[in-house]
């Protein structure tokens, strides 16, 4: 009998555990639902990942935003209401970085912050242990610590109900209308949830953080000895995606990846809040609800279509696509391009830094390219008019990028424009020659004598053609006879 009733005792045990609210990271795969594709999906074509389509993404809810402007490029029932587990802690962390000013300081894990559900993912921190408080957001994140999320509140906080309510407000702040949060770790609470979309605005808003980033984006890291403690190496949950080699071959390693983290539990599904970085390109996504491995195969998907979509130029390579190609005139007539010049630009303060980047959809740069002057401002130096040499500045490019000071850029001729044969010079020309001889008398020669006499010859010519007529009018009087007066008598 007391067999009897210890298995079945057991048998009671076991179904109540299957029924919990909750697994935490650490629950083991079998327990955790995994979803399968619509079989009406078509099958995936790794080839052409810009023709991604929601049905081939094992995901319930998904999105994929850019880093730096958070526009969205791919969406999968990103509003619906889901339970974000540990993905909860990039929050979390967050805060911790933002508000300890002193995060090499030791803290004190209290009794408090051990109180965590018994199969909860942990940092394996112990009561009264002390330890240094970066060493703290690095274990929460990397191995998806509840103690390390509590002992990071308290420190934060003061306390764990004060910290939820930082969090709580955080999101409000960020805009994330459609979140609530019951504690640091993310652990199930029925009343403990977020959406695609506002899960993507806090993973954006970490990544911005210098530290966030390094920390998001490591696959191993030491902790030092502590009092209870001996030193250790932890290795982070998301090194699926962060780690790979010949010599262990890893399916879903991607070199772009920069981090960030895992989630699971029994309501929320697996999940990943992950980031990526290609040729300047930024990607943050974020999967709800997805596979243990899907999880991983879903953000590939999802990474490799937003790089089919988007990408980065410089004002000069954006200038290149569809640079400046200018007539002039007084060109030779041997000139093979009938005088037709292009303009190369080329930054003025190479040494001043990096050129600004634009990112933007292949549509939208390609718009850019074609109407080059709504963007920039352009301003010629000098008329294009030949004799120019190859080399020869021609005017300023200035590109005003969305932060900072505007930045200018030369545009020069491409080659040289001989010019016409036998033209007149212009009048610049000659200003120009006439400031540049070192005598600042005209040559004494023929033709310098004809310029200064001619004024001369042409007053003396007047001058005779007066008297001649002068005299020919005089002349004429005295030929002419006198009347004779005839008086009849």
């Amino acid at each position: 009998m007391k067999r009897i009733m210890a298995f079945m005792l057991s048998v009671i045990l076991a179904a109540l555990c299957l029924s919990s609210p909750a697994f935490a990271e650490s629950a083991t795969p079998e327990k955790i639902p995994e979803p399968t594709l619509s079989p009406d999906a078509e099958k995936y074509d790794e080839n052409h990942p810009e023709n991604l389509s929601p049905d081939q993404l094992y995901a319930l809810s998904a999105i994929l935003v850019t880093e730096d402007k958070g526009e969205v490029i791919f969406e999968k029932d990103p509003d619906e209401i889901r339970y974000p587990a540990s993905t909860t802690k990039i929050l979390t962390v967050l805060l911790g970085i933002q508000l300890v000013d002193d995060l090499e300081q030791i803290v004190t894990v209290s009794e408090s912050a051990m109180n965590i559900p018994s199969d909860s993912s942990t940092m394996n921190l112990h009561v009264g242990e002390e330890i240094r408080f970066i060493d703290v957001l690095y274990g929460t994140m990397m191995l998806s610590g509840n103690d390390g999320a509590n002992v990071i509140a308290e420190t934060v906080s003061g306390s764990i109900p004060n910290f939820v309510n930082l969090m709580n407000e955080t999101a409000a702040v960020l805009g994330c209308d459609h979140t609530h949060f019951m504690n640091a770790h993310g652990y199930h609470d029925d009343n403990h949830y977020t959406t695609a979309r506002d899960m993507a605005v806090i993973a954006r808003e970490a990544m911005h953080n210098d530290l966030f980033r390094s920390i998001a984006g490591s696959v191993t890291y030491s902790i030092p000895k502590t009092n209870m403690s001996r030193a250790r190496t932890i290795t982070t949950k998301s090194e699926y995606m962060l780690t790979g080699s010949d010599e262990k071959p890893n399916p879903y390693y991607y070199p772009e990846a920069t981090g960030i983290k895992t989630g699971s539990h029994s309501h929320s599904g697996y999940c990943f809040a992950g980031a990526a970085s290609r040729n300047g390109v930024e990607l943050i996504s974020v999967v709800f609800f997805t596979g243990r491995r899907a999880r991983w195969a879903d953000t590939i998907k999802l990474m490799n279509y937003g790089f089919s979509q988007y990408m980065r130029v410089t004002p000069i390579e954006l200038y290149n696509m569809n640079p400046i190609v200018r007539e002039t005139s007084n060109y030779s007539t041997s000139d093979t391009n009938r005088g037709k010049l292009q303009l190369v630009c080329r930054r003025m303060d190479s040494g001043s830094g990096e050129d600004p980047s634009i990112i933007a959809t292949k549509a939208e740069i390609d718009r850019m390219a074609d109407n080059l002057t709504d963007y920039v401002l352009i301003q010629y130096t000098r008329d294009f008019i030949a004799p120019i040499e190859a080399g020869e500045e021609m005017g300023t490019m200035t590109w005003f990028p969305e932060h900072g000071d505007p930045v200018v850029y030369q545009l020069t001729a491409s080659r040289t424009v001989n010019m016409r044969e036998n033209a007149p010079k212009t009048l610049e020309q000659i200003i120009e020659e006439t400031y540049a001889d070192p005598n600042p008398f005209p040559p004494f020669n023929v033709e310098f004598v004809l310029v200064i006499s001619s004024p001369l010859i042409a007053l003396l010519l007047v001058i005779l053609a007066v008297r001649f007529l002068l005299r020919r009018i005089r002349g004429r009087r005295i030929k002419s006879p006198k009347p004779v007066s005839r008086h009849l008598q």
